[in-house]
């Protein structure tokens, strides 16, 4: 597992450090879901490999036709990688954790989603609806990476939240009873 995770790390820089002049500084990407339009800023210097890589999802159009598989009102929204009959889609590598880069899992914040090891996010991210210092990085562990925030449709977020929802799939819990859909993402410039 470390040697995986060293290669993991080191493809990850090296793809970064390649690409670090196409990371824009703030990207724009609009999220269209059953429930409205979610506009995000993506912070591409504090965050820039976690912004390359969903920026490279979201340009192949993976995002478009997943769902909000998980909503936990006063905690978040998470989606990006099940269809909506919550079949599992094939997940890249994962890439390094960037938790440690100052941006906090506030409110209207966008984070990575992750397994319980740090360096494990790949195409899962949730939307942080409170303040949830809990997924902040400590001085003895990991914490989740937040790469922007939410600048429009936080109301959208808060509906999507408050959706009914139960055991689904494999899911215990959390699973809105009517699928909450991602219908496309896109970037855009934001103010034309």
């Amino acid at each position: 597992m470390k040697t995986f995770l060293r290669l993991v790390l080191l493809a990850t820089f090296v793809v970064t450090a390649s690409a670090a002049e196409e990371i824009p500084a703030h990207p724009h990407v609009k999220i269209e879901t059953t429930e409205g339009v979610i506009v995000l800023e993506l912070d591409g210097r504090r965050a820039p490999i976690t912004v390359y890589r969903f920026l490279q999802l979201v340009d192949s159009g993976y995002y478009d036709g997943t769902v909000f598989h998980r909503v936990i009102p006063g905690f978040m929204a998470q989606g990006g990688g099940f269809t909506p009959s919550l079949t599992k889609k094939e997940a890249p590598e994962p890439i390094a954790n960037e938790s440690g880069n100052g941006l906090q899992n506030k409110r209207g914040t966008i984070a990575m989603a992750r397994l319980g090891e740090p360096h494990t996010a790949s195409n899962q991210f949730f939307i942080n609806v409170a303040d949830n210092k809990s997924l902040n990085p400590q001085r003895d562990r990991w914490g989740y990476a937040v790469f922007g925030e939410v600048i429009e449709g936080m109301d959208v977020v808060n509906k999507i939240v408050k959706v009914k929802t139960g055991p689904a799939g494999q899911f215990p819990s959390d699973v809105p009873v009517v699928p909450v859909v991602i219908e496309k993402m896109s970037r855009f410039r934001y103010g034309e």
